[in-house]
């Protein structure tokens, strides 16, 4: 079945005709054109596709477009001007880049649930983006910069 659904993404309404079982994640690629946002697992398992809704993190392959009716969705391309984007690329935090904007989007989230205490707890709350490159230290360090550790 499709619907019409209208979502604020990075403060603009986009409007588009969808099957009511799309994800956000395919929404937001497929119908709104904002590649940023990166189809890992496809299972909520690996954080490449987080985003935020409303300002806490989602990973978007597990919502459905249709649950964001009116909603706001932040993806990475929202966030281009964002220290956390500037830190990533001060302490080369990108790596291959298919977990990079996850990882910054995940980044933004933890910085606002003030989870910057230690470099344990960064690793704990930025757990759900896993990313095999081995970028940790240096993820690690970009948050910390940012948090003002």
């Amino acid at each position: 079945m499709e619907r019409d659904v209208t979502v604020r993404v990075n403060g603009e309404p986009m409007k588009s005709t969808m099957d009511t079982e799309t994800t956000l994640l395919d929404a937001l690629r497929d119908d709104f054109g904002l590649t940023g946002t990166k189809k890992g697992c496809d299972q909520g398992a690996c954080g490449a596709c987080t985003v935020l809704l409303d300002g806490r993190r989602v990973v978007s392959c597990l919502v459905l477009a249709v649950q964001c009716e009116d909603r706001d969705v932040t993806t990475v391309e929202g966030v281009t001007d964002h220290p956390v984007t500037d830190a990533f690329v001060r302490h080369d935090a990108f790596q291959c880049g298919a977990c990079t904007p996850g990882q910054i989007m995940s980044a933004v989230a933890l910085l606002g649930e003030g989870r910057t205490g230690s470099d344990a707890e960064i690793r704990e709350f930025m757990s759900g983006n896993l990313c095999r490159c081995g970028a940790y230290a240096n993820i690690v360090a970009a948050i910390r910069e940012v948090a003002g550790r």
